[in-house]
């Protein structure tokens, strides 16, 4: 590739991340239309968090097949690798089903009752330790998608203090970032980068598990202690919920698809071939099996794509900038950068550096999943959780200050643990 087309995807790559500092205006002014109409629909696809890098990389390919020639941007896709967006798109889709979402309810459910504490306590702190936890396993995005269901039926419609919400979706952001360590699969800043770096599920157990582990246990803790009388007010009716709908046979069958995708997930035409089969599966056991959800599954996987599509030309600059960073400076620019881009295109571009030390990659993924709790377009799964709670902070929805300000203290207790433990 050119210089003048890196340059040019380096613009796109900028523009996409301005861009999405602008959906919330952009969701706003698609409300000014009628319902339904081209006009609200339009604006409320540009105001769509991840399809922001969709959009620009498809403006880039555009751009290279003038200045270059139109067959440029299809010689160019087929040399990319587009295995992460699509283990994305299928283990999202696998774990966004009904078994695999009552599962983890109800593992969150039985552990709630282990703790010998005030039970609305005790299903709270279970709630943002175990939730998160189970993000190493079933996906970060559908970790975030079932906590915070669980956390707006059970809380959030208990008209709780405004204090009490915003602590509590700062600590689920960050806890679900960093929940999604103890694996190579789970989370996309991981994901995206852990074929390249070598890292399989000891090492991720060794270097990243143990300490998320211990921040998200810490974090859950102190915000449940700081709220423990709000919370004790709270009367929850676990026993009339916690009903599994499905026979338990009918939700462990639908675990051997999600776990031979896993088991295959470098490999695109054989986790493939499993989802086609997980389909059909799905259409056998329809009573059992509930929606499958794709729109969320796409847009997060469009969103990568987009990453892989503008995010590779960006080595011409970025490679400069990481070689005069030493690696205590790289973490805590890691984790600040975060907050302004998603941690996922974050350490796909800094996997476009070749020879990096051990450390400097470690430094990389370890800042950009610490900061991934401090704006909603800092880690992928986000969006999910704010379009679950956004309408329990009224009419103007989550703010944004708000949410950094609560995910500070997690954010720091995490950036502790990672770096200095």
């Amino acid at each position: 590739m050119s210089h003048q087309l890196e340059i040019v995807a380096t613009v796109c790559f900028a523009l996409a991340v301005l861009h999405t500092f602008s959906v919330k205006p952009l969701q706003h002014l698609a409300r000014q239309f009628p319902e339904g109409s081209v006009g609200e629909n339009f604006f409320h696809l540009l105001g769509e968090v991840e399809v922001v890098f969709g959009l620009w990389s498809f403006a880039f390919l555009a751009i290279m097949s003038v200045v270059d020639h139109f067959h440029a941007p299809v010689e160019y896709l087929e040399s990319l690798n587009f295995t992460e967006p699509a283990f994305v798109f299928v283990i999202m889709s696998i774990c966004s089903t009904k078994p695999i979402l009552e599962t983890a309810g109800k593992i969150i459910r039985t552990i709630s009752y282990l703790i010998p504490v005030h039970p609305s306590v005790a299903f709270y702190a279970s709630c943002l330790i175990v939730g998160p936890l189970l993000g190493s396993f079933v996906t970060e995005p559908a970790a975030m998608t079932v906590t915070a269901l669980i956390l707006l039926d059970h809380f959030y419609r208990h008209n709780i203090s405004t204090k009490l919400k915003y602590a509590t979706i700062g600590l689920l952001f960050v806890n679900v970032s960093i929940g999604g360590t103890l694996t190579h699969f789970a989370a996309p800043p991981v994901l995206m980068v852990a074929g390249k770096f070598g890292w399989d599920l000891p090492f991720m157990l060794t270097h990243f598990g143990w300490k998320a582990l211990i921040a998200v246990v810490l974090n859950a803790l102190i915000v449940t202690y700081r709220f423990r009388n709000e919370l004790k007010e709270i009367k929850l009716a676990l026993k009339q919920e916690d009903q599994v709908h499905n026979p338990i046979w009918a939700n462990v069958v639908h675990l051997f698809p999600l776990a031979a995708v896993v088991m295959f997930s470098h490999h695109m035409v054989v986790f493939v071939g499993f989802f086609m089969f997980f389909l059909g599966m799905a259409q056998v056991m329809k009573e059992y099996h509930g929606k499958l959800s794709l729109r969320e599954p796409l847009l997060v996987a469009f969103f990568l794509g987009g990453l892989v599509i503008i995010g590779t030309p960006q080595r011409w600059w970025l490679e400069p900038v990481l070689r005069s960073l030493n690696d205590l400076t790289l973490y805590s620019g890691a984790a600040a950068l975060t907050a302004i881009t998603d941690n996922a295109a974050l350490t796909y571009l800094g996997s476009q550096v070749p020879d990096l030390s051990e450390l400097s990659k470690y430094a990389l993924v370890a800042g950009s999943v610490v900061g991934g709790g401090l704006t909603v377009i800092a880690n992928a799964p986000n969006p999910a959780g704010y379009g679950i709670l956004n309408r329990s902070f009224g009419p103007e929805g989550i703010s944004a200050k708000s949410l950094a300000l609560s995910a500070t203290i997690p954010t720091l207790i995490a950036y502790v643990a990672f770096w200095f433990l």
